[in-house]
């Protein structure tokens, strides 16, 4: 997880369109916070079943960005398909994404 711009204040809460999509071997999932709070990224897969929590923290207000490499909770490669991600800022707010993994 990096925070691109420690210096930089946001203003919306907001989830970016992961990047590339579809991907094979690795995707990048950016948001945005306003303000400092707990954050939950969770993959889920087509039948709403959790893949891999990426994370689960208090972060700062600005730009942060995290890679996905298309691996489960225990390390392991998950099937070609279509995911979804799921992003809580304070436990309230979220925001969703859909990815296509083909391997």
């Amino acid at each position: 997880e990096k925070n691109l711009s420690s210096a930089y204040t946001a203003k919306n809460f907001h989830l970016y369109p992961n990047y590339p999509n579809p991907f094979n071997s690795h995707t990048i999932i950016s948001y945005e916070l306003p303000e400092r709070g707990q954050v939950t990224l969770t993959i889920y897969d087509i039948l709403g079943r959790e893949v891999v929590t990426l994370v689960d923290d208090v972060q700062s207000s600005g730009v942060h960005q995290v890679t996905w490499h298309g691996r489960d909770k225990k390390g392991g490669d998950v099937p070609s398909g279509i995911y979804f991600y799921n992003i809580q800022f304070r436990g309230a707010r979220q925001k969703n994404g859909k990815m296509i993994l083909i391997r």
